[in-house]
């Protein structure tokens, strides 16, 4: 009688999928398609909260020796009908470099930095965790406690 042979899975059950986008061609990028990526991308994200509102802006484009950075800055704030000004926001920093030296042809490099934060996130290589706003947003209330105006 043979052995059974284990089972192999894709993704054990300890591991998650780790969701991403086909991110544009250096030669096809544009301020404008850059936000729609990340607007795609962030639609990949598990976001459980119902309340969560997000708003992308632009901010400046830096010329490198060997690539090109655009950022974008990602506010995130949970509005409720009795506070629809929120009393704090997080924000997200993305960074989408186009190379000088690499063919044309290739997606743009993209990361993202979580306010606060120095770790540096790589699409298709982090999964987003929902935790890391609501720590932005719990620090500040907590900051916020602190001040007397």
């Amino acid at each position: 009688m043979e052995a059974e042979r284990p089972k192999s899975a894709n993704i054990s059950e300890c591991e998650e999928e780790i969701k991403n986008i086909d991110w544009i061609s250096c030669k096809d990028f544009t301020i404008e398609a850059g936000e729609q990526q990340i607007r795609q991308y962030i639609n990949l994200w598990e976001i459980k909260h119902p309340g969560w509102l997000y708003s992308i802006q632009f901010l400046h484009e830096q010329e490198l020796e060997f690539k090109k950075q655009y950022q974008y800055r990602v506010k995130w704030s949970i509005p409720t009908q009795t506070a629809p000004i929120p009393r704090a926001t997080a924000s997200v920093y993305f960074i989408i470099e186009i190379s000088r030296i690499k063919p044309d042809t290739l997606p743009v490099d993209v990361h993202f930095l979580i306010e606060s934060n120095r770790s540096k996130h790589i699409p298709g290589r982090t999964s987003f965790r929902e935790k890391w706003l609501m720590d932005v947003l719990e620090n500040k209330a907590l900051l916020m406690d602190t001040i007397d105006f």
